[in-house]
């Protein structure tokens, strides 16, 4: 359906585009690939956080992505609204893209309310907003609605929510009569500033066919084996040609731990203090909804198994040649997560002594189809 816009002047205006058809790579063909970093409210307060995102921008990052979570994984942690440090965060910087790394819109947010929070952050960073949605960890929703449905039915609730929010993005009134949502005459009075993407997040290969079909891009994150990317990529790329869409336009995003510094003990330490939790598996799929039951379980986290999955050192060529992996894989959107201990450092030298070298990498191409 066309898309209505909010122009300067508070006027409206119907955007000369489709939904479906829209490059969300557009205003990216200065770089081969796009660079990003991790704001993690799981780990930092909200002011300081803040002021790292800040220093992302300065620093020259492409994007960043915010978790969006009611619980942190480990009783050490902090975990402000997301929402709320995405508005901050849109007006305090200028160039970086930003958006949500992921979101839940189908349990303790209805996707109407998640539709109304993105075209706001939109207004004050039109665009540079996307919107990266999952179907969520209990960690986050079962506290505060005593429900955890099994994945089918998340995925489900998923495909609905995504088609009520670009419903109402359109600007129309929208009466959504769905098996998990309804909406009576609901319309958005303050639209997006600029189309906004939907990145659909994917943990297996065979849920990334559901964000090619669904999505405008695809979310993971590193540490497996090349394989499982390579399908993954397949899958994706599948469900965005049988959905008619070209996966070519389609950015696809990856998550990747890493540590910059001569100190990777540290490094590893603030990883297991905060973050042991999403090693887990069973995180993402049970019933385990404290910080306290996350902990417990991340307690089988050693700094062996961080190493594993990211790369820890303070030797450059060690990096470029860690992402270079990925790039080389397909990915175009390579987002760094670094747990500390000192961010602001981390910031301002992978910045400057890693991100000028990998700009120039190129993706792979798209697969070709199975027949």
């Amino acid at each position: 359906m066309p898309f209505l816009l909010l122009t300067a002047d508070n006027s409206v205006k119907t955007c000369p585009i489709e939904i479906a058809s829209y490059d969300y790579t557009k205003g990216w063909e200065d770089a081969m690939v796009q660079l990003g970093w991790k704001a993690g409210p799981e780990q930092y307060a909200p002011v300081e956080l803040l002021e790292y995102a800040i220093a992302a921008d300065k620093a020259g990052f492409d994007l960043l992505d915010v978790s969006d979570h009611f619980h942190p994984w480990s009783e050490a942690g902090q975990c402000p609204f997301s929402w709320t440090w995405l508005g901050a965060a849109a007006v305090q910087t200028s160039k970086i893209r930003l958006g949500t790394g992921v979101t839940c819109p189908i349990e303790r947010y209805h996707p109407a309310i998640i539709a109304q929070a993105t075209a706001t952050v939109s207004c004050f960073a039109p665009g540079r907003t996307y919107l990266g949605v999952g179907t969520g960890e209990a960690l986050n929703e079962y506290p505060v609605t005593g429900k955890w449905p099994d994945y089918e039915e998340r995925l489900e609730r998923m495909e609905e929510a995504i088609r009520l929010i670009r419903d109402l993005w359109s600007g129309q009134k929208v009466s959504f009569d769905g098996k998990y949502y309804q909406t009576h005459k609901a319309k958005l009075y303050t639209l997006p500033a600029s189309p906004l993407p939907i990145y659909i997040s994917a943990l297996a290969p065979h849920r990334a066919r559901f964000a090619g079909k669904y999505g405008d891009g695809l979310f993971t994150v590193g540490g497996k084996k090349p394989e499982v990317y390579r399908q993954m990529i397949k899958n994706f790329e599948d469900g965005a040609r049988k959905a008619g869409k070209d996966p070519s336009h389609m950015p696809r995003l990856i998550e990747l731990n890493v540590a910059y510094t001569e100190n990777i003990d540290a490094a590893i330490q603030e990883q297991i203090k905060y973050w042991a939790g999403t090693y887990i598996p069973a995180l993402f799929n049970q019933k385990i909804y404290t910080p306290t039951m996350s902990q417990e379980n991340g307690e089988a986290v050693g700094p062996e198994t961080i190493k594993q999955t990211g790369c820890f050192s303070s030797n450059p060529d060690e990096h470029i040649q860690f992402i270079q992996q990925y790039i080389e894989l397909g990915f175009d959107v390579i987002i760094f997560h670094s747990p500390g201990p000192d961010q602001s450092t981390f910031i301002e030298h992978y910045s400057r002594d890693i991100l000028p070298k990998v700009r120039t990498m190129t993706p792979s191409q798209p697969v070709a189809s199975s027949p």
